[in-house]
């Protein structure tokens, strides 16, 4: 069988296993309510765009400016000449946010945290990761033990006796990183950030947090998982995103120590062989940024909405996973099951995706709903009703 007749072949299987994902193509920006190619106006419950800064105007002109002062794109990487004044600014607004002394962009999380591991790790290391967390912090750590030899462990999911075993294992390495997600995409459930520094101080080891679900969605003000529990500044490494909260462009940051991000600057490759981010993106984040700073309201708007659908789903008679945050999955099982309702919803005006394996572990498919300060009480009631209808004609109320 040939290359291209192999993969057309798997591709039918998952068709005919209901797992095959099909793009949907929006035709306005990204909002509470928005248009879909072939289905006219459709409630986005699916996105990222926690505060609803993707559409702005500040936000939008912000990028604007940016294109017209700096150009399209950097043309090089930060130690060459792709690094502007903008990425300066951006930089130390990110490390004020998130209670770091500093602050470095990269052009998505994913390469942030790619950049951590493989570049701070070594042989006589140790990183210890949370079962459950992001793929991005999986691959880091997979590189770093591919290319430095570092050492890993996995710890239950928010398990601290686990983790406190893995820690008293480690005693002889020369650095113990512990990684986790401050907000778990699939669960939407919180790290145990109080009970993990903890122990992290109690067994000298390093503390790193990707809080991409976080910043901007959780604390009073949005500062992140940090915030959550007080604890602005004690954590000792803060990876996130641009490309949620703050604004939804795209790109990416590691913040903490002054001398953390300078080694960085030096050592990680992916700062040293990727242009760096481009200016319209940069200058969009920092208006987001300072958006955020001058509006805690929008944060408040987002736990309000969080709150109310959560009851309204559990009143209609679903089993929402518990939690505060605004990731709210509901489980339904298989992959094909969570895939279908997601279907049925659309076709209701509501874009809620479903996620199956690999994304969640086998049996546990759902379709993870996503709550934004951007949305109405008009919108969630839309919305819920929707999702009465198709319970109702599923089976699952």
């Amino acid at each position: 069988m040939s290359f291209a007749a192999r993969l057309q072949a798997e591709l039918e299987q998952f068709k005919q296993e209901g797992v095959y994902k099909r793009l949907n193509y929006l035709e306005a920006p990204q909002a509470a309510r928005t248009k879909m190619q072939g289905r006219g106006e459709v409630v986005i419950l699916s996105s990222n765009n926690y505060l609803g800064l993707c559409n702005q105007p500040e936000v939008v002109a912000a990028g604007k400016r940016a294109l017209e002062e700096f150009g399209a794109g950097t043309g090089s990487v930060r130690f060459i000449c792709g690094t502007f004044t903008i990425h300066r600014e951006l930089e130390s607004a990110l490390a004020r946010l998130v209670g770091c002394e500093a602050a470095l962009s990269y052009v998505s999380c994913w390469n942030a945290n790619e950049g951590l591991c493989p570049t701070l790790l070594g042989e006589r290391d140790v990183v210890i990761s949370d079962q459950l967390n992001h793929a991005s912090i999986i691959d880091s750590i997979r590189l770093a033990k591919t290319i430095t030899r570092c050492q890993t462990a996995v710890y239950r999911h928010s398990d601290m006796t686990d983790l406190e075993e893995k820690l008293k294992a480690a005693r002889d390495a020369r650095l113990r990183l512990v990684f986790t997600d401050g907000v778990f995409s699939m669960e939407g459930d919180i790290a145990r950030l109080p009970d993990i520094v903890t122990l992290a101080r109690k067994y000298d080891a390093v503390v790193a947090v990707d809080d991409s679900h976080a910043t901007g969605a959780l604390g009073k003000t949005g500062r992140g998982s940090a915030e959550h529990y007080d604890m602005l500044g004690e954590v000792d490494i803060i990876t996130s995103t641009l490309g949620k909260a703050l604004g939804g462009a795209a790109g990416g940051f590691t913040a903490g120590p002054a001398v953390l991000t300078d080694y960085l600057t030096q050592r990680s490759r992916p700062q040293l062989f990727s242009n760096a981010l481009p200016p319209t993106v940069a200058g969009s984040a920092l208006a987001a940024v300072r958006y955020l700073e001058a509006h805690p309201e929008r944060v408040t708007r987002l736990h309000d909405n969080t709150r109310y659908f959560r009851e309204r789903l559990a009143a209609l008679g679903f089993k929402p996973v518990p939690g505060t945050t605004p990731i709210v999955p509901v489980i339904l099982g298989e992959t094909a099951q969570a895939i279908r309702m997601s279907e049925l919803l659309l076709q209701e005006g509501v874009f809620v995706t479903g996620f199956g394996y690999p994304v969640v572990p086998q049996g546990q498919a759902r379709v993870r709903c996503q709550l934004s300060a951007g949305h109405s009480r008009d919108d969630l009631d839309f919305a819920l009703t929707a999702f009465r209808r198709v319970g109702a004609r599923l089976g699952l109320i």
